[in-house]
């Protein structure tokens, strides 16, 4: 690494990092600066170089904190209003590994409040602008994290992936994101949306990048009993060769372009050597419904305890303890937050339990069969990971169904638990990011960045 060698200093790195942030101000990237501090450990970084002592393998690189991670460094917000006084009291435990290696947060990034929408649209602190395309959403939820990505202001971000918003806005933007199998890196001190859909990953301009992030952050943590035993480090890492394709997903509900990239990535793949096998998955139908049970259900739960009464706002307008909860939940939650809080209580309600509920988590258990029996007929699938280049701000916020469907292509590997790596494909004739989704079996995580890695596009020097 050129810090450790001393080509270039830990101070300028993070110090281009800030300044191309203030660049980029218009696109509403950054919910909070991080600059005193990120200066102050750039330079402590620095002089433990120069006096030979040993640092991190990520010693000096600046990164953009996606804010539904909890860290003592400034407030979590998780662009919510709720939340926005919280000063957190813990690390969350990929901040953790991060930093110890040398990592330096520059500053938090917008998201889609509580992680619930896919466009970032839905953030208390304002939309988050597409790298590429100003009029155009950034992706959701993680979208800050992606454009900050795309943009080059630092060399990756955090994201968390709980029906694609890792994978989605990394498409949007032309760079790399992976969500990783389910358990692989603590969701200790994340800030929980649906805790049985909810992976920690990453986002970067290379899949080696990515590997490396994979690497630190992977394991065991007894804080968290949903973690699997390290499988990744020294995993052995396998070419595929046969390449799966879910005729289920070849519709004309998939924009054009899409199906067009996809049809030239595997023309590519095939004349390189590769089978190509057709795949019948017809309860992947289901996905989004089954999802869009479990995932509010899930939410209702683990929203339950901002109340105004232990941290985070509460309404000056409340008087009696039921007001309190009314109020401040009123006043905190932003639209889509309410609705599936909404949905979540219904579909849990004793009288609709077993008609939605249940029958969800039974499709659940078809969709992870189905994953595995594909998986004995090839080696990973590639696939769209949204139907559509990024759309207009603005466009589908106001239709809920509509901005659904934007998961249709996503969500069912959160369902199976299985990892999934988004790769830039390319872009359209008026310049907006395509990107494909590579499928894996689980903990195949490796192996799929390698592979990722191989059929990626490159990326420039100025962004997506």
């Amino acid at each position: 690494m050129k810090i450790a060698s001393k080509e270039i200093s830990a101070v300028s790195l993070v110090q281009e990092a800030l300044d191309k942030a203030k660049k980029y101000a218009d696109y509403n990237i950054f919910i909070s600066m991080n600059e005193e501090a990120a200066l102050n450990r750039a330079k402590e970084i620095d002089a433990k170089i120069a006096k030979g002592e040993k640092v991190g393998r990520l010693a000096g690189v600046p990164y953009a904190c996606k804010d539904n991670f909890l860290s003592k460094q400034g407030a979590t917000t998780a662009a919510s209003k709720i939340l926005e006084p919280l000063k957190a009291p813990l690390d969350a435990t990929a901040i953790e590994k991060l930093e110890k290696e040398g990592a330096i947060m520059i500053g938090r990034v917008n998201l889609d409040a509580f992680a619930h929408g896919s466009s970032t649209e839905n953030s208390y602190f304002g939309v988050t602008k597409n790298s590429a395309d100003t009029t155009r959403v950034a992706g959701g939820s993680s979208g800050g994290s992606a454009v900050a990505v795309a943009l080059d202001i630092v060399p990756f971000a955090t994201g968390t992936d709980t029906g694609g918003s890792i994978r989605q806005p990394a498409s949007f933007n032309g760079i790399y994101g992976i969500k990783p199998t389910y358990g692989t890196i603590s969701r200790y001190g994340v800030v929980a949306m649906a805790s049985s859909l909810d992976c920690v990953g990453f986002l970067a301009r290379s899949a080696e990048d990515l590997d490396l992030l994979m690497e630190i952050c992977a394991g065991q943590d007894p804080k968290d009993l949903t973690t699997l035993p390290d499988y990744y480090v020294n995993r052995e890492v396998k070419e595929p060769k046969k390449i799966g394709v879910i005729k289920d997903f070849d519709s004309d509900a998939i924009d054009s372009t899409i199906r067009g990239a996809l049809k030239q990535k595997l023309d590519e793949l095939k004349s390189d050597g590769y089978e190509i096998v057709d795949l019948e998955m017809p309860i992947l139908k289901y996905a989004l419904a089954v999802y869009y049970i479990i995932c509010p259900a899930e939410v209702t739960s683990n929203l339950s305890r901002y109340d105004g009464i232990r941290y985070g706002y509460r309404s000056d307008e409340a008087k009696a303890v039921d007001e309190i909860f009314g109020k401040t939940r009123s006043d905190g939650f932003m639209p889509e937050n309410k609705r599936r809080i909404m949905v979540g209580n219904f579909v849990l309600s004793s009288g609709f339990y077993d008609a939605y509920f249940l029958k969800a988590m039974k499709a659940r258990t078809l969709i992870i069969q189905a994953f595995e029996d594909a998986f004995k007929k090839c080696d990973v699938i590639l696939a769209p990971v949204s139907p559509n280049p990024a759309f207009k701000i603005g466009e589908k916020v106001n239709d809920p169904v509509a901005m659904y469907m934007e998961d249709i292509l996503s969500v069912t590997l959160n369902l199976a638990g299985v990892p999934g790596v988004a790769i830039p494909v390319g872009k359209t004739e008026s310049g907006l990011p395509l990107g494909l989704q590579l499928i894996g079996p689980r903990r195949s995580d490796k192996s799929l960045l390698a592979f990722a890695g191989k059929i990626g596009n490159s990326l420039d020097k100025e962004g997506a």
